[in-house]
């Protein structure tokens, strides 16, 4: 009796825990929290609002959880509802505006490094005589064109070669497609953001004519450029012609006569700088909700939209592919021997047949993608498309759930995808950020006092973007920030440091890296141009283009140069005014030619010094070649007063091309007329500096010509420093080669008589 009693009270008590009250036992509730990705100092108005799709956390079930709980915590706005999707948490957030100001924003033409360009001429015509020009420019002070004549600079006729000049050219500053830049042509600033009155153009050198010279002006909505015709002095201290292109005549201009018309060009890039205010946007949060844990077999399913990337995309006239990955999770389920497959099924919603996939693996977890759906472009610029999707496993034997026992389960899902010509950016999924990769980039040496550039802009991120660059500079003197930025370290901490940089992303993931730097002594580096026209009693200019650390300049006031003969020419004649001490540059005079060395040595405030030497050639200036044109016979003409006339034309010219300054024109007369001219005196007749006249004699007999020609320097000297007698000379007499005695005598005839027998 007993035994029985005790068996009815064992079978009870496991009936009890088999059925009994379920309801008694509460469901357990949790609540999970997903953080936003931060983003901060977002520019553009695309910024303005930004899209989430946020993954569920590992173990939560979309089924089990309490949409009516979804929590936003932050600083943001949230536009519109946070909804349940596709597996996944959707939740749209208006940004949290601030100002940044932009100081020197770059303004190119259209594309980014596109310079403004203009290509202004002027037009310079020679008279019909030959021996005058009329210059055409532009007038700053009249903000409008002038024009001007000048007589010619050489002997030629027709002149050869306008006068040297310097001319004006004034097109006006173009702005037309002027787009901002931010230093790179990926941060593209509206104009709406720029501050006009800070607009400021500036030349760009690096490809404008070299012949320019001085940097232009900006004035009048001008770019005023001048520029030296027909010769300019080029950085080698070589004179070299102005190229130009021959002007057809016009109604001002007739070509008769001597004239002609030429123009000359100069090319100019520009581009400009201003300062922006422009607004940022930030982000940042979490969303927080509650869930019951699934404790029976439950398939949950979610879909990601590979592509279009971002979605929606921005429409450019095309069709637009669309790629989509279904993944089914089987939850509160362990045995995959059971699994018989796995079944995917997409299509248009409202469409008819859907495309299918199978997965036989017995796995608790499968997925597929779907690559063969588009958005055709003939649907227009602002479409949405949307797409269903069902994920359904089946068991090999059924399977036991609260609702009975079930051979396959299933998740049926929905994904819009759609094409905007204005789409709001949508943020990765925080659930797949990856961390960003520091990638630090500096000098191994650097010298003290030098600034050297800390470049982090080579980081990156795999699965988003980088929002701060945290710099580590220890003993540097100036702090670095941004993407780059330089720095210097003091003489007083030379040797070995170390620069580190750690980067972070819009998930708040960090990476790090480091790198040495060895600071060396600040020693200058002496260096040695030599400019100017390197020839005899000729203006030749030593300039230092030496270098120092920034922070330890050179000490111009401990500069020395020494300058001395190699061959050729004595220290006597090396001339200068002043000290070679205490000064950058050097204005020199050789008096006579050879080869002559320059010894450079400077000093700079951390009291480091260097030497450098360089020897150079003076040529010699070369005297000038006279040769002149004169008739061999010649008559007295009795309608003249017995006058004969002889027309002299010089032909003299200087080989180094130097400027024939003066001319004298002298005879001598054989008055025995033994045919010799030896003992007799010469007389000057003309001292005009004219290169052709007549010349009236009005005895007969023989005359020998004279032509003296003296040059004046065509390159600066130093005017202190020369004489009149270093300026080159030549006669006609004595010139290199001689011209013979016949081609320099007259000789003047009586005409003949007339005899008339008529009567």
């Amino acid at each position: 009796m007993n035994k029985i009693i005790t068996c009815i009270i064992i079978i009870t008590l496991v009936a009890a825990s088999l059925f009994g009250d379920k309801e008694a036992v509460a469901a357990e509730v949790k609540t999970a929290t997903i953080s936003i990705p931060a983003n901060t100092g977002l520019i553009g108005d695309d910024n303005a609002a930004k899209s989430y799709s946020l993954d569920l956390p590992n173990g939560v079930d979309a089924a089990s959880i309490n949409t009516g709980s979804f929590k936003y915590s932050g600083n943001n706005q949230v536009n519109g509802s946070i909804k349940l999707e596709n597996g996944k948490i959707n939740i749209k957030l208006n940004g949290i505006t601030n100002t940044k100001l932009i100081s020197n924003v770059k303004g190119f033409q259209a594309s980014y490094e596109s310079y403004f360009y203009t290509n202004p001429s002027n037009s310079i015509w020679r008279y019909s005589d030959g021996r005058r020009w009329q210059i055409n420019e532009y007038d700053e002070a009249i903000n409008g064109s002038k024009t001007y004549d000048k007589p010619a600079e050489d002997d030629y006729t027709p002149s050869a070669y306008p006068p040297r000049t310097v001319v004006s050219a004034g097109p006006p500053q173009d702005t037309s497609y002027l787009k901002w830049y931010d230093g790179s042509q990926n941060n593209v600033i509206d104009s709406k953001y720029i501050n006009t009155s800070t607009i400021i153009p500036h030349f760009y050198s690096n490809k404008s004519s070299t012949y320019i010279k001085e940097f232009p002006k900006f004035k009048n909505g001008r770019i005023i450029v001048n520029y030296a015709i027909p010769f300019y002095v080029n950085s080698n201290g070589e004179t070299v012609k102005q190229p130009y292109t021959n002007q057809a005549a016009d109604a001002s201009h007739p070509l008769i006569g001597h004239a002609e018309g030429r123009k000359y060009e100069v090319i100019a890039y520009y581009y400009y700088t201003a300062d922006a205010k422009v607004p940022t946007y930030s982000y940042s949060g979490s969303v927080s909700f509650s869930y019951t844990p699934v404790t029976e077999p439950t398939l949950d399913g979610s879909v990601s939209i590979l592509k279009p990337s971002p979605n929606p995309a921005k429409f450019e006239g095309k069709d637009t592919p669309v790629s989509l990955k279904v993944k089914g999770e089987l939850l509160a389920y362990n045995n995959s021997s059971n699994i018989e497959e796995w079944v995917f099924y997409a299509k248009e919603t409202g469409a008819g047949d859907a495309k299918q996939k199978k997965d036989y693996s017995k796995v608790l977890t499968s997925s597929q993608t779907f690559d063969n759906f588009v958005i055709p472009a003939s649907k227009g610029k602002n479409v949405e498309q949307e797409y269903t999707l069902t994920v359904t496993v089946r068991f090999a034997k059924p399977v036991v759930t609260g609702n009975g026992s079930v051979s396959s389960l299933s998740k049926t899902m929905k994904a819009t995808v759609g094409v905007s010509d204005n789409p709001v950016p949508t943020a990765p999924p925080a659930a797949s950020n990856k961390p960003p990769v520091a990638i630090l980039d500096v000098s191994e040496e650097v010298k003290a006092g030098e600034e050297f550039l800390v470049y982090g802009k080579g980081s990156y991120d795999p699965d988003g973007k980088i929002v701060d660059y945290q710099y580590s500079t220890p003993g540097a003197m100036e702090p670095v920030s941004g993407e780059f930025g330089f720095t210097w370290y003091p003489l007083s901490a030379l040797g070995q440091h170390s620069v580190r940089l750690t980067v972070t992303d819009n998930g708040g993931l960090s990476g790090s890296t480091s790198a040495k730097v060895n600071v060396i002594q600040p020693t200058p580096v002496a260096a040695i141009s030599v400019k100017g026209t390197k020839k005899q009693n000729r203006k030749v200019t030593l300039l230092s283009s030496s270098r120092s650390p920034e922070h330890y300049p050179i000490d111009e006031t401990k500069t020395q140069w020494t300058i001395s003969p190699v061959s050729g020419g004595t220290a006597a004649d090396i001339k200068y005014l002043g000290s070679l001490s205490g000064m950058n540059s050097k204005d020199v005079l050789f008096k006579k030619p050879g080869t002559y060395k320059a010894t450079l040595t400077v000093t700079n405030t951390a009291g480091f010094s260097d030497s450098a030497s360089t020897t150079f050639e003076i040529v010699p200036d070369e005297a000038p070649v006279v040769y002149i044109s004169v008739p061999n016979k010649i008559y007295r003409d009795p309608g003249q007063g017995n006058m004969a006339s002889a027309a002299l034309t010089d032909m003299s010219f200087s080989p180094d091309y130097d400027f024939l300054d003066r001319r004298i024109w002298e005879y001598r007369y054989d008055s025995n007329n033994d045919g010799n001219f030896t003992g007799e005196a010469w007389v000057i007749f003309s001292n005009e500096n004219k290169s052709a006249f007549n010349l009236q004699l009005g005895k007969v007999g023989r005359y020998e010509i004279r032509l003296t020609v003296i040059e004046e320097f065509d390159q600066p000297t130093i005017p202190e420093l020369v004489t009149e007698a270093d300026r080159k000379s030549a006669d006609s007499y004595s010139s290199q080669p001689e011209q013979p005695l016949n081609e320099r005598v007259i000789e003047v005839y009586n005409r003949a008589p007339e005899v008339d027998w008529s009567w």
